[in-house]
C-alpha cells in the first residue's frame, strides 16, 4: 500500500518543505499557499490555465513513461514535440484551404508521424547500434531545436511578423476552445490527451505489444529466451513515446497559437520526466502529476506580484522538492520497515 501512497507523500512532503523555505525567505507560508491555491483553482480562468499548462505534461509525460517501461530513458520528448508541433504547423501553412474536420486530423497524424519518426532514430541506434539513448536523444534535442529554426526562419516565416513564428495555418485546422474556463485557450487537446492515456493503458497492460514492451523492459534476457526480438520492440516503444511527444504540437500549434513559434516549450519534455517519475509510470498516475505540475507552473505566476522576497521561480524549487522525495527510496524503505516492525 505504501508505494501506492508514495507518490502523494512526497507531493505533500515536497510541497511542505518548499513551503518553509518562504517562511527562511521572510514570507509568511500560508500566505503563499493561498496565493498557489488562488492562482491555481481560484477562478475559471485560473483553472483553465492550470489545464493548459497540464495538457502537454500528460502527453510528455506519457511519453518518457512508455519509454521507461520498456527499459529506455527517453530524454528527447522536448526534440520530439518541436518536429511534431512543426510538422503541425507546416501541413496547415502550405495546405490552409484543408477544411475541418479533415484539417485536424490530418495536421494531428502529421505531429505524431514527425514525433514518431524523431523517437524512432534514437530506438533504432540503441537497437541495431548499441548507442545509449540518454546520449543520442539529448543530441536530437539540439538537432530539433537548429531544423526548427532554420524552417521558422528561412521557408515559412511569417511575413507580417517580426517575431520567428510560421504563418498562421487554416482556419479549417482550429480546434474548439472551451468558453467555461473564460479565456485560457483549453482546447480538444485536452479531452485527447485523456484519451490517449486510457490507450496507453490499455496498450500496456492488455495487449500482447505491451506485455512485450513490459517484459524487454524488466529483463532482456527473459524476453529473448521467450523468443522475443528486444530490439525491435525497443525501437517501436522508442517510436511510440516519440508520437506521444509529438501530439503536444495539437495542444499549441492547433489549440491555441495557430502556428509554431520559437521556444513555446515551458520544457514540457524535460519535465515529462518529473511527470512519469512522480506518476509511476501509470496512465493514471501521470494525469495526475501532470496536473500537479500545471498547477505549481500556473499558480506561482502571482508570486512576483503579491510577495516581497518570493519569486515564482518557487515553483521549480517545489517541483525539485516533490522529485526529490519521489527518488528517495531508502528513505520509503525505512518508513516502509518501521511499520512492518511495529505491526
Amino acid at each position: 500500500m505504501i508505494r501506492f501512497l508514495q507518490p502523494l507523500l512526497a507531493a505533500v512532503l515536497g510541497l511542505a518543505v518548499g513551503l518553509g523555505v518562504t517562511w527562511i525567505a521572510g514570507e509568511n507560508p500560508w500566505h503563499v499557499f493561498q496565493i498557489l491555491a488562488r492562482g491555481s483553482f481560484g477562478s475559471a480562468d485560473a483553472v483553465g490555465m492550470t489545464l493548459f499548462y497540464s495538457t502537454p505534461l500528460i502527453f510528455t509525460g506519457l511519453s518518457v513513461a512508455v519509454a521507461f517501461h520498456a527499459g529506455l530513458f527517453n530524454i528527447g520528448a522536448e526534440g520530439q514535440l518541436t518536429m511534431g508541433a512543426l510538422a503541425a504547423a507546416a501541413v496547415g501553412a502550405i495546405w490552409p484551404a484543408l477544411p475541418a474536420p479533415i484539417a485536424p486530423v490530418f495536421a494531428g497524424m502529421a505531429a505524431a508521424a514527425a514525433g514518431m519518426a524523431w523517437g524512432a532514430l534514437p530506438g533504432w541506434l540503441r537497437a541495431r547500434r548499441g548507442s545509449h539513448e540518454v546520449i543520442n536523444t539529448i543530441m536530437l534535442n539540439f538537432v530539433a531545436a537548429g531544423l526548427a529554426s532554420y524552417v521558422t526562419v528561412y521557408l515559412l516565416k511569417n511575413p507580417d511578423s517580426q517575431n520567428p513564428e510560421t504563418r498562421p495555418i487554416g482556419s479549417g485546422y482550429l480546434i474548439h476552445q472551451f468558453g467555461m474556463f473564460g479565456n485560457a485557450p483549453v482546447s480538444l487537446a485536452l479531452p485527447l490527451a485523456l484519451v490517449v492515456a486510457g490507450a496507453v493503458w490499455v496498450l500496456l497492460w492488455r495487449t500482447s505489444l505491451g506485455f512485450e514492451i513490459r517484459a524487454v523492459g524488466q529483463s532482456e534476457a527473459v524476453a529473448r529466451t521467450a523468443g522475443m526480438d528486444p530490439g525491435r520492440i525497443r525501437i517501436i516503444a522508442f517510436s511510440l513515446a516519440g508520437g506521444l511527444a509529438g501530439l503536444v504540437g495539437v495542444c499549441e500549434v492547433l489549440g491555441n497559437a495557430g502556428k509554431f513559434r520559437l521556444g513555446f516549450s515551458a520544457e514540457y519534455g524535460f519535465l515529462g520526466i518529473a511527470v512519469a517519475l512522480l506518476g509511476r509510470n501509470h496512465p493514471a498516475g501521470v494525469v495526475a502529476a501532470a496536473l500537479l505540475f500545471g498547477a505549481l507552473h500556473n499558480g506561482t505566476s502571482a508570486l512576483d506580484l503579491e510577495t516581497d522576497h518570493v519569486t515564482r521561480e518557487l515553483s521549480l524549487v517545489l517541483q525539485a522538492l516533490v522529485i526529490l522525495f519521489v527518488s528517495a527510496e531508502g528513505l520509503w524503505a525505512w518508513m516502509k520497515n518501521r511499520r512492518t516492525a511495529t505491526a
